[in-house]
C-alpha cells in the first residue's frame, strides 16, 4: 500500500492543472487527489512560486503550460482548414490541432490531431515545424508543422462541421478561430511568395489597448518548399 502510495504521488506531483497560473489567486483546488485532504496555496519551501500544496501529506501540485500540437496541411496551392463543431469558436475555422497527450512527441500528436480533426492521413517524414507560439497570458505552447498531402483524401471528424481545401483568396480571414492560425497561414503565403520557408517563433501578448498581437522573437531558413 505505501509503494503504491508514493507512486501516485510521483505521478500527482507531476500533475498539470487547467487553471491558468496566477500569484495571486484564490485557491480553486480544494482537495488533494491522494488524501482527499486540504488544500493550501502557498510557497513550498526550495520554490518561489505559489503551488497547491496538501495540508495533511504535504504532496505540492505543479501547474505547467499545456502544448497544443497542429499541421498546415498543403495540397497545390491550397491549405486545409477545418470548422470548429466545438467550443470554443463554434462555427469557426482553423488548422487542425488539439493538445498533446501524454506518451507522445509533439510531432507524433500533430500527426495524430491531423487525421482526428480532418480525416488526412500524413506522414512524419513529411512534416517539418513551421511556426511556434508562446502564449504566457494562458499557459500555452502552439506548434504547427507544415506538412504536405499526398492526395486530397480527408473527412470532417467528429471535433469539425466540415474540411476544405483554400487557396489563398479563399481564406476566411474574418472567420478565423484563433490569432495564431491566422498568423500561421499570413506566414506560409508570404513565404510562398518569396519561396524561402522560414521556422519562426512568437511570443503572443496584449498590448497596452487589449488587442492580441504576435512579436517574432526567432527567424531561421531552414525548412525547404514543400511540394
Amino acid at each position: 500500500m505505501e509503494s503504491k502510495y508514493r507512486a501516485a504521488a510521483a505521478r500527482a506531483i507531476l500533475t498539470s492543472l487547467v487553471t491558468p497560473y496566477c500569484p495571486e489567486a484564490t485557491t480553486l483546488m480544494k482537495y488533494c487527489q491522494l488524501c482527499a485532504g486540504p488544500i493550501t496555496h502557498r510557497i513550498p519551501p526550495g520554490d518561489d512560486k505559489p503551488r497547491y500544496c496538501c495540508i495533511d501529506c504535504d504532496v505540492v501540485f505543479y501547474e505547467n503550460p499545456k502544448n497544443i500540437v497542429g499541421t498546415l496541411p498543403v495540397f497545390g496551392d491550397k491549405v486545409l482548414l477545418c470548422r470548429r463543431a466545438i467550443e470554443p469558436r463554434y462555427g469557426l475555422w482553423t488548422l487542425p490541432a488539439g493538445f498533446m497527450e501524454n506518451g507522445e512527441t509533439t510531432l507524433q500528436g500533430a500527426v495524430r490531431e491531423t487525421l482526428e480533426e480532418a480525416g488526412a492521413r500524413i506522414r512524419a517524414e513529411d512534416c517539418e515545424l513551421y511556426t511556434l507560439f508562446n502564449l504566457p497570458y494562458i499557459n500555452q505552447v502552439y506548434f504547427f508543422f507544415l506538412t504536405t498531402l499526398r492526395t486530397p483524401d480527408f473527412h470532417a471528424g467528429t471535433e469539425s462541421l466540415e474540411v476544405a481545401l483554400f487557396a489563398e483568396d479563399e481564406i476566411p480571414w474574418d472567420a478565423l478561430a484563433f490569432s495564431v492560425v491566422k498568423v500561421t497561414l499570413e506566414q506560409y503565403f508570404a513565404d510562398r511568395r518569396s519561396a524561402r520557408f522560414h521556422v519562426r517563433m512568437f511570443d503572443m501578448q496584449y498590448s497596452t489597448e487589449r488587442q492580441l498581437q504576435a512579436f517574432l522573437v526567432s527567424n531561421s531558413f531552414t525548412l525547404k518548399s514543400p511540394a
